[in-house]
């Protein structure tokens, strides 16, 4: 399987092509979505895509892990952590390779 990346550019390339606003344009407002899914995230809000997914934040306790090659245990501090649960739509997609 060939390891492709989507990278910001290759949005708004594909705005570019796909809705006609100028490539300047294109990136903007690529960098306006982008902007306001992270705003959201970082207000603890969901970010829900119909027929994609919901990307959220959850909030991590402290716990005790330990340290695997010596055994020794060490504290794990809270922390915040993004997750994404596709739809069962995207995920039929993913898993039939359907491109289209």
């Amino acid at each position: 399987m060939a390891e492709k990346t989507l990278t910001r550019m290759d949005l708004s390339e594909a705005v570019f092509r796909e809705v006609g606003l100028s490539r300047n344009e294109s990136a903007q407002l690529v960098e306006s979505v982008l902007d306001h899914m992270s705003d959201a995230l970082v207000r603890g809000e969901q970010v829900k895509i119909s027929s994609f997914g919901t990307f959220s934040v959850r909030d991590k306790s402290a716990r005790v892990g330990r340290n695997p090659k010596t055994g020794q245990e060490v504290p794990i501090n809270p922390r915040r952590v993004l997750t994404f649960r596709p739809s069962h739509l995207m995920k039929e997609r993913v898993a039939s390779g359907n491109k289209s």
